[in-house]
């Protein structure tokens, strides 16, 4: 089934070229369906690429999927036009109007400042407490997912030594979860991030349950004791080529940046990578759409509780 975005979307001619099915607003009036409402509360710079990226993997699935874009109206973005924006985002006021089965909040490029200290804090908790009780599952992605944690756990995140930056093995400790059905033993998941949450304070709190880790690279998967909230410090949604492009941006900005760990061919930044985290992307977005909304969510959306 397609995934239902509007007709001039950048990101439809790239998943049209890539055989996913996309769905206009005027073909998906035709059909009568109830499809899958998700908000992407996208806080990345990289916004068109961002949205691409996830709505790449969203789209392959039985589900008919319908996306609501989502920025934060507080915060004047540097690297997207105003024009995409005002076409085809709402605000993060207008999010508060809506109901949704599923929301994914991104990672954003300030995970080294306080959470207060970021412009659009208090409008990004607003969305996080109105998820609780409008939306039936909200996935957390890198920064955000330490948001996240922070806001409704009290969760701290921790500066790490250096950046966290390449492709690390994970494996699963849990041995029954839904959103890891059919993932091998150990599966490779991008990371990029500064800073950490540490896996004693996870297992400290009674409502949470930790998923899946890395010996290197820590804590990757947690779920609340309800299942509405998940949170992932990694970046399966990445292309193959973003963590080149970061790497090469931070070289040509002359800061202190290692080579990403096990990413280029034999450490040679000259030759060119290899996804090889691409399935493992498909088959948790597709199990987190499958187990944990479609399985679940009721539906009329209003019966939310």
């Amino acid at each position: 089934m397609p995934i239902k975005i509007q007709s001039d979307l950048p990101a439809r001619s790239v998943l049209e070229q890539e055989n996913i099915f996309v769905m206009t607003e005027q073909r998906a009036s035709r059909q009568d369906i109830r499809p899958l409402k998700i908000a992407i509360v996208n806080l990345m710079p990289t916004k068109i690429a961002t949205e691409t990226q996830l709505l790449r993997l969203l789209g392959n699935t039985p589900l008919q999927v319908e996306i609501s874009l989502v920025h934060m109206e507080s915060h004047v973005s540097r690297h997207t036009r105003s024009e995409h924006l005002e076409r085809f985002y709402i605000t993060s006021r207008e999010v508060l109007n809506s109901r949704y089965d599923g929301m994914i909040i991104t990672g954003a490029p300030v995970e080294q400042l306080p959470f207060e200290q970021i412009d659009y804090w208090d409008d990004l908790c607003a969305i996080m407490d109105y998820a609780r009780e409008h939306v039936f599952s909200t996935l957390y992605i890198c920064w955000g997912a330490q948001a996240g944690l922070y806001h409704h756990f009290g969760i701290v995140k921790h500066p790490l030594e250096k950046k966290l930056f390449g492709i690390y093995n994970h494996h699963r400790t849990t041995p029954a979860e839904p959103l890891l059905r059919g993932f091998d033993d150990e599966f490779p998941v991008p990371q990029s991030r500064h800073t950490t949450v540490r896996k004693e304070d996870i297992l400290a709190d009674s409502r949470l349950q930790l998923l899946a880790e890395s010996d290197e690279a820590g804590v990757l998967l947690v779920k609340s004791d309800t299942n509405r909230e998940i949170f992932m410090t990694g970046h399966l949604e990445y292309d193959t080529d973003t963590l080149e492009k970061e790497y090469l941006r931070d070289v040509d900005k002359g800061l202190s940046i290692e080579m990403p760990f096990s990413y280029f061919p034999d450490n040679d930044c000259s030759r060119r990578p290899v996804s090889t985290w691409r399935s493992t992307a498909h088959l948790f977005y597709s199990n987190w759409l499958n187990y944990y909304v479609y399985q679940e969510t009721p539906y009329n959306l209003t019966d939310i509780k």
